[in-house]
C-alpha cells in the first residue's frame, strides 16, 4: 500500500447517545448474514466474523443472541444490500452501504444527505473503482518477512504486508480474508488483532480543508443518523486547524 495503513472507514461513536445505533446495525447485519447462510457460526464463517466484530465493539451478547434467533425463526424483514457513491464535500470519495427493507426511503435519505451539504451522488461505478476492497489484519510483530514466508505455505493471496512501530499489517483481497487469518492464527494461537477488518482502501487521497472540513463533519452525522446506513468509506485527508 505505499504507507502505514489509515482506517477509511467511518466509525460509529460509541457514546451512550450512539449505542443504540451501534446495536441496530450489528442487529440487523447479523440477522441478514444469518438468514441467508444459516446461524451457526461454525459452519456460517461470514457470521463467525462479525459476531467475533461485535463482541470487540461491546455489543451486549443479548443482541447477537436475538438476532440469531430471530434469523432461525424465518420469520421478520427482507433487508437487501443497497450501495451508493459519489463525492462529498471538498470532492473527496465516498462509498455509503446500507441494509433496507424499502429502497425508496433508503435512497431518498442519503440523497438528502448529499444534497444538502453541496455534495453529488453518482450512479454504481463512480467512485468505487478507486477503492481496493481489501482484508486488513494488524498485529504485534517485528519480521514481516517471516509473516510473508508463513502466507506463502499457506497458499494465501495477500497484496502487501507493512512494518511500522512494532505492528505488522497485512493487506490480501477480501476473499482471502478466513485463509490469512487462520493462517496467522494457527502459527500464533495467542495472537491479538489491532486491526481485523474487510474494508475499502482509497487508492489515492483527497485534502479536505478550510470551510469543507464543517461540511464534511455535517455531512458524515447525516449519514449515521440514517438507519439504514451500516458503513461509511471515504478517500478525505481532513486537515483541521
Amino acid at each position: 500500500m505505499g504507507r502505514k495503513f489509515e482506517v477509511r472507514k467511518v466509525a460509529m461513536a460509541k457514546t451512550a447517545g450512539q449505542k443504540t445505533k451501534v446495536y441496530s446495525k450489528y442487529g440487523k447485519e447479523i440477522y441478514v448474514v444469518a438468514k441467508n447462510g444459516g446461524t451457526d457460526p461454525q459452519a456460517n464463517l461470514s457470521l463467525r466474523r462479525l459476531i467475533e466484530k461485535a463482541k470487540k465493539d461491546q455489543v451486549p451478547a443479548h443482541v447477537i443472541d436475538k438476532a440469531i434467533e430471530k434469523a432461525e425463526g424465518g420469520a421478520g424483514e427482507d433487508f437487501t444490500v443497497a450501495r451508493y457513491e459519489g463525492f462529498g464535500p471538498g470532492n473527496c470519495m465516498v462509498i455509503v452501504d446500507c441494509l433496507t427493507d424499502n429502497n425508496n426511503r433508503t435512497i431518498t435519505e442519503v440523497r438528502n444527505c448529499f444534497t444538502k451539504t453541496n455534495s453529488k451522488i453518482g450512479v454504481a461505478g463512480t467512485v468505487s473503482h478507486m477503492f481496493d476492497h481489501q482484508a486488513v489484519l494488524a498485529f504485534k510483530g517485528e519480521d514481516e518477512d517471516a509473516v510473508l514466508e508463513l502466507l506463502m505455505e499457506a497458499d494465501a493471496d495477500v497484496t502487501d504486508i507493512e512494518l511500522e512501530g512494532g505492528v505488522i499489517t497485512v493487506f490480501a483481497p477480501h476473499t482471502e480474508y478466513y485463509k490469512v487469518k487462520t493462517a496467522l492464527s494457527d502459527a500464533q494461537p495467542d495472537i491479538e488483532f489491532d486491526v481485523d477488518e474487510i474494508t475499502f482502501i482509497p487508492q489515492t487521497h483527497t485534502e479536505v480543508s478550510g470551510d469543507d472540513v464543517e461540511v464534511f463533519d455535517k455531512f458524515i452525522d447525516m449519514l449515521n443518523d440514517c438507519d439504514d446506513v451500516q458503513d461509511v468509506y471515504h478517500n478525505a485527508e481532513v486537515q483541521r486547524d
